[in-house]
């Protein structure tokens, strides 16, 4: 009786072996299920990007006020007649502490070149003995 059961038991063993670890087993359908939501997951994303990219070509296909952005912050055009305000800091960054090129704040005016713009320069920076103080640059087109 012993060896019948010891065979049964081997027999159970060796068919429950597929469905546990086999190709179909339930360990592979897990590890599909989590690949495929990583997936669908990342294909939401792509379809968020696609939208704000489809968006901003409509923007650019249609009006001047997308390729003025742009060429405002990306290539820091001008227009006529507008003054150009840009801080220096003494380490000769053009962008104040903390904000990238991209995010760098322009001050810029539509009023006539001849006239001024007011506008309050940042901070000063703490200065160590030695180092000058941060100087203004200003450009007209």
């Amino acid at each position: 009786m012993r060896m019948v059961t010891l065979v049964l038991v081997l027999l159970l063993v060796v068919i429950q072996y597929p469905l546990w670890f086999g190709h179909g087993g339930w360990l592979y359908v897990h590890e599909l299920r989590d690949e495929l939501s990583a997936e669908q997951q990342k294909n939401e994303q792509l379809k968020e990007r696609n939208d704000r990219l489809a968006g901003e070509v409509q923007d650019l296909q249609d009006g001047t006020a997308a390729i003025e952005e742009r060429a405002r912050f990306e290539l820091g055009m001008v227009k006529d007649g507008e003054l150009f305000v840009q801080f220096v800091g003494a380490d000769g960054a053009s962008a104040p502490q903390g904000a990238s090129g991209a995010d760098a704040p322009l001050v810029s005016s539509t009023e006539p070149a001849h006239k001024t713009v007011a506008a309050a320069p940042p901070p000063p920076p703490p200065q160590s003995k030695g180092r000058a103080q941060a100087g203004h640059k200003t450009q007209r087109h």
